[in-house]
């Protein structure tokens, strides 16, 4: 019965997002906005039913009831109990769950929590979040049954794709949901503010935290989808411009460019139509996102669905919404007052080519993702590969990093560039001694895009932390933190990715147990090779002992085979150091006893990560910081009143 009460509640919660839709358009439509109060109660109870369902499935799947489809078709009893946890979301139909869920229980939040928006505007939201929801319950409904019964019940099911088993499942699909479900609330918050004519700063200051939040769990989302592709798949790199993480980085890249639009229109009042269009081009990019993952038109680890029901289902699903939006914001946009003014030379200015610069090479990797894809459909094939993405994207990306090192120095509403230069000048001599340094040192051995990427990080770098400068760390508001730590971020990141482009050096050998390989200042000696079993695997590990100078370590490479479904992966042996990382992948077995292996010596590859790490860390500061202001100016408000 756990599964009929699984898709019962789903039912119940389809039904409650209709009901949540009629009231809030007759709300609107009667110029009646008490009905919100009938409105806040059926997204509360939908968010209720939502995580009921999503729940219901999980326990099918801890207790491996084969006599349910997904749970036959997509685990294992043999499976370690995370692996049966995680999976629940590591397929079609529960990944789609898992979005319904959290958009319900998102949707829920706005109900309860929000309270900055008019009641019109907050009861517009939460009808176009009704709305978005149904579609969604349709699709799950009538082309993608989570709880759906097979009959006769197999012995045991078909196992989990091996790739996926890993810890990496528990933690970087449901934070790509969580980020893209939180672009689906700000697009609500467009959606309703433009009904009512209420683009103004008071509902950025409302949608902001729902875009920093969303902006924060992508980033945690890409980079440890980064890390997992990077040491799981076993080809040395860190992004690949596979379609599939162009669906994850699109949604970023509109994401921050809203980020910096909506802040600019919460605090000066700017950039109305701007942020209302970016709102509706993120969310935009997470469906283009959702269709190319969901709808079987690729072949990848990421993609689930092969029925192309499914993906027309989907596609109609994103003509509605991104139609209907971009039809309503050309309808209403013209009623929308013109923001603050400002001069040529401003921190407005400076936002807005960042914008400009980040929609640019948003619509460079949206074509080269994109377009394989058309030509195919006319049956040419055509492959765009990093060399696309990397000499067109990659130039402008240095733009946009040196017109973030300027504009957080640049002041609002007018400046000029005289005074700008003073507050940039210590940053610039730094990055330029730095630079002829690094030059001196190896500018003969590296590309042209790695070196000025070099030169760049170092810039921004040392600029970022500029408006720490003469203030009192200790009472400096913790957004300026955020900000300040989340620049800090992308200039490590960007350092990470030019050395790894730079200075990696890779090694492919053949050698025999007994034998000592050479590379990068490190010294391998290759012990042995022995069988070793996991819960629900066999592997050939390679016992190896890794020396660079300093006290030897034991290192274990392995080719895994996996019996459901029969497939053979490659565990690779990461071994880190404050400078790199050693990268050692077993392949097959040659002639002569001799045993393939490839050998890379990264250095300082663990600052992209780092970076991320740190760019989340700043935007957490900040979303809190925002958030804290309002409070505690919310307190003393009634305080005085009091």
């Amino acid at each position: 019965m756990i599964a009929e009460a699984g898709l019962a509640a789903l039912w119940l919660a389809a039904a409650l997002a209709l009901l949540q839709l009629f009231l809030a358009f007759a709300g609107l439509k009667g110029g009646k906005p008490d009905l919100l109060a009938a409105v806040r109660p059926a997204a509360v109870a939908q968010g209720v039913l939502t995580a009921i369902a999503f729940a219901l499935l999980i326990a099918l799947f801890l207790r491996s009831d084969m006599s349910v489809l997904l749970v036959a078709t997509n685990s294992h009893s043999a499976k370690p109990w995370l692996y049966k946890f995680a999976g629940t979301w590591g397929n079609h139909e529960g990944s789609m769950l898992l979005w319904v869920t959290v958009m319900g229980v998102a949707g829920a939040a706005v109900a309860l929590f929000e309270r900055a928006l008019t009641r019109a505007t907050h009861m517009a939201t939460l009808g176009a979040q009704a709305a978005i929801s149904l579609g969604f319950y349709a699709f799950l409904l009538f082309s993608s049954n989570p709880f759906a019964r097979i009959d006769p019940p197999p012995p045991d099911g078909q196992g989990l794709n091996p790739l996926l088993q890993d810890p990496g499942l528990a933690f970087h699909p449901p934070t790509l949901y969580l980020g893209y479900v939180g672009l689906s609330v700000a697009f609500s918050f467009a959606v309703g503010a433009l009904l009512t004519r209420t683009v103004d700063a008071a509902f950025a200051r409302a949608m902001r935290p729902w875009v920093l939040g969303a902006w924060v769990l992508l980033t945690l989302g890409i980079t440890a989808g980064s890390y997992w592709a990077y040491y799981e798949l076993g080809w040395g790199g860190w992004w690949f411009w596979d379609p599939v993480e162009n669906a994850s980085l699109m949604p970023w890249l509109a994401a921050t460019a809203l980020l910096h639009s909506v802040t600019v229109l919460a605090t000066r009042d700017g950039l109305r139509a701007w942020t209302i269009m970016l709102a509706v081009v993120a969310f935009s990019m997470s469906m283009v996102g959702t269709f190319l993952v969901r709808s079987g038109i690729l072949t990848s680890v990421h993609a689930f669905a092969v029925d192309p029901t499914r993906g027309s289902f989907i596609l109609a699903l994103l003509a509605l919404y991104i139609g209907g939006a971009l039809a309503l914001f050309g309808w209403r946009i013209g009623s929308v007052r013109e923001g603050a003014p400002f001069e040529l030379v401003s921190r407005e200015t400076a936002l807005v080519v960042n914008n400009l610069l980040l929609s640019v090479i948003l619509g460079i990797v949206l074509i080269g993702t994109l377009y394989p894809l058309m030509t195919e459909a006319f049956g040419h094939k055509v492959s765009v590969g990093a060399p696309y993405f990397d000499r067109i994207a990659g130039p402008l990306a240095l733009a946009l990093m040196l017109v973030m090192a300027v504009g957080p120095m640049m002041r609002w509403r007018r400046d000029d560039l005289v005074s700008i230069s003073k507050r940039i000048w210590v940053p610039v001599v730094i990055a330029i001694l730095l630079f002829t340094s690094l030059f001196a040192l190896v500018g003969h051995h590296i590309g042209i895009l790695p070196f000025f990427g070099l030169f760049v990080a170092i810039l921004t770098g040392c600029a970022s932390v500029l408006p720490l400068l003469r203030r009192k760390l200790l009472r400096t508001p913790l957004f300026t933190w955020g900000m300040v730590i989340a620049h800090l971020g992308c200039a490590v990141s960007l350092a990470g990715m030019a050395c790894d482009s730079a200075f990696t050096v890779e090694k492919l050998v053949a050698a025999r147990p007994g034998d000592t390989i050479q590379t990068a200042g490190w010294t391998l000696r290759f012990d042995r090779i022995l069988p070793v079993a996991g819960d629900n695997w066999t592997a050939l590990q390679a016992d190896m002992t890794v020396d660079r100078g300093g006290a030897a370590v034991a290192i274990h490479p392995q080719s895994r085979f996996f019996a459901s479904p029969p497939t053979t992966t490659t565990e690779a042996a990461l071994l880190t150091r404050w400078n790199g990382q050693l990268y050692v992948v077993l392949g097959e077995e040659v002639e002569g006893g001799r045993w393939q292996m490839r050998i890379w010596w990264k250095p300082f590859v663990t600052l992209i990560w780092l970076g991320g790490i740190l760019i989340a860390l700043g935007g957490a500061l900040a979303l809190v910081g925002r958030e804290k202001r309002g409070w505690l100016a919310k307190w003393r408000s009634r305080r005085a009143l009091a």
